[in-house]
């Protein structure tokens, strides 16, 4: 398959244009998004190609993902639409939970262990924790005081910067992941060091599949809000079994089709039907600084003038002009915004 750059992978997730010439942007006002392209052309000049540092540094063993924009999706499967998404910067695991990690949580917490415990093939320290449901990984990671990372969010850390199909790049690679049977069993939360995201992010294709906060829902992207996406208020019931959460990742069982970093699964939240491969990591909100705040809310415009869909981004830029009234770039696109809504 090919992967062309969208007009809105101009903006990276340091929110700053990514390595792209201003004459790339001009040619995409010309062949692709016309107003997107003159928004994103108009930032290039105004602000330089320059990035926003985090102030805070992540806790020990997380990876710092900035605030900024991604394309969420591919064209690999129907509930898989690809749209833009603008996050909040979060810290995500760099690994799986290994069941060191957990052990120490069920003997602080006295809460029951997870199926597979005993197996020997499954239960080495420095192996991620597999057999639990969504429940159990939700309790682990706010016991860690830390939070289940939403889809969007899994997605983009497993990405990386440039959008990748595979964590490493865009075409598959059996030797950097642990998946269809090949080991026969989880390989060590840090293995394939050569298989991580653009991030530094572990094992975000195979290993494990990995609970999410989300519930699935297969449509749920055609109509994805563009900020902070939190899913859907409850998942689609499958064969009557109840609502469903997401699942990301693929597992060291699970087939070469799972492991692009677009790819969804499910399962009900109390079920560990996947026990043997299934596992999960956690994430952490960052606070952001006003003036991020402020880029955000822009990049966000962007997206909804690249779409024509002038109300919306004039919400977003009058927000971004609530952090910082006398940003020039601000201003003028606002000034565009109106101009289309006469």
């Amino acid at each position: 398959m090919t992967h062309q750059n969208t007009p809105l992978t101009a903006i990276n997730s340091t929110l700053h244009v990514r390595a792209l010439s201003c004459d790339r942007i001009a040619w995409m006002i010309q062949y692709q998004a016309r107003w997107l392209g003159a928004a994103l052309l108009f930032f290039c000049m105004a602000v330089g190609l320059h990035s926003v540092t985090a102030a805070q540094t992540p806790p020990d063993s997380m990876v710092r993902i900035p605030a900024g924009e991604f394309t969420m999706g591919s064209n690999e499967h129907e509930d898989e639409t690809p749209h833009q998404v603008v996050l909040d910067a979060y810290d995500i695991d760099t690994y799986e939970v290994s069941n060191s990690e957990y052990r120490a949580f069920l003997k602080a917490t006295g809460h029951p262990a997870p199926a597979y415990w005993d197996d020997p093939r499954l239960n080495g320290d420095n192996q991620p924790v597999v057999g639990v449901n969504w429940y159990d990984a939700k309790a682990f990671c706010e016991w860690k005081g830390k939070r289940l990372p939403t889809e969007a969010e899994w997605e983009h850390a497993a990405k990386g910067p440039a959008g990748h199909h595979y964590p490493w790049g865009h075409e598959i690679d059996p030797s950097k992941a642990n998946y269809g049977q090949h080991v026969g069993r989880t390989a060590p939360v840090n293995a394939y060091p050569e298989g991580v995201s653009g991030f530094g992010v572990y094992n975000m294709a195979g290993n494990v599949f990995e609970w999410v906060a989300d519930w699935y829902d297969p449509n749920y992207y055609k109509v994805s809000p563009a900020w902070n996406p939190q899913g859907p208020p409850i998942g689609i019931n499958f064969a009557g079994q109840g609502p469903v959460k997401v699942l990301r990742g693929g597992s060291w069982l699970a087939p070469k089709t799972s492991l692009h970093t677009s790819h969804r699964f499910w399962n009900q939240p109390e079920n560990n039907s996947y026990g043997v491969g299934l596992g999960f990591r956690c994430a952490k909100s960052v606070k952001a600084d006003r003036a991020d705040q402020g880029k955000a809310h822009f990049i966000l415009a962007l997206i909804h003038m690249g779409k024509e869909h002038w109300q919306d981004a004039l919400q977003a830029i009058d927000r971004a002009l609530s952090v910082d009234p006398d940003n020039g770039e601000y201003r003028e696109t606002k000034h565009i915004i109106l101009q289309n809504l006469k």
